[in-house]
């Protein structure tokens, strides 16, 4: 009977610590990054646009920050892009436009992109998903950029318009 009731506790303790291991491991979780390659590349701009923008030293180094968002690696890395492209896009802001982008299309879409650029810092600080928010802040950044070649683009006399 003792040996039976030995073996009857030995075989409890031995049940009771599995099931710690077990949620153990659990709680050891790690958090997955998402990877940089599968992020939707920058529209390209066109030369004639490229030409005006070569000139205009705030937008160059947005440009400078925005690319550095391809070689992050952790959620630290992407904070500091998120900062740095947060003071880039304020002195852009302040900027003088050159006289064919002072525009209200383009200052329509960076103030699109400043949102968006909002919205992925509060996602880091949460610890929620930043891949949607990173993929919705590069399509507006995308959107930035494009309307750079609509308007160098477009040909309508604008004089023309509005004359009549």
């Amino acid at each position: 009977m003792g040996r039976i009731l030995f073996y009857l506790i030995a075989f409890i303790l031995l049940g009771s610590c599995k099931q710690q291991a077990s949620t153990a491991a659990v709680e050891e979780k790690v958090e997955e990054f998402f990877s940089v390659d599968s992020l939707p590349k920058p529209n390209e701009i066109n030369e004639q646009a490229l030409t005006i923008l070569k000139e205009w030293q705030e937008f160059n180094g947005l440009e400078t920050t925005f690319e550095s968002l391809y070689r992050v690696a952790n959620r630290q890395d992407l904070e500091l892009v998120i900062e740095d492209l947060i003071e880039k896009q304020k002195t852009l802001e302040a900027s003088t436009y050159p006289g064919t982008f002072d525009k209200a299309q383009i200052k329509s879409r960076q103030k699109v992109f400043k949102t968006y650029i909002l919205k992925t810092k509060g996602n880091l600080e949460y610890r929620v998903g930043t891949k949607a928010s990173t993929v919705e802040m590069i399509n507006a950044y995308n959107a930035f950029r494009n309307q750079f070649n609509v308007i160098v683009n477009s040909k309508l006399d604008t004089i023309l318009i509005l004359s009549e």
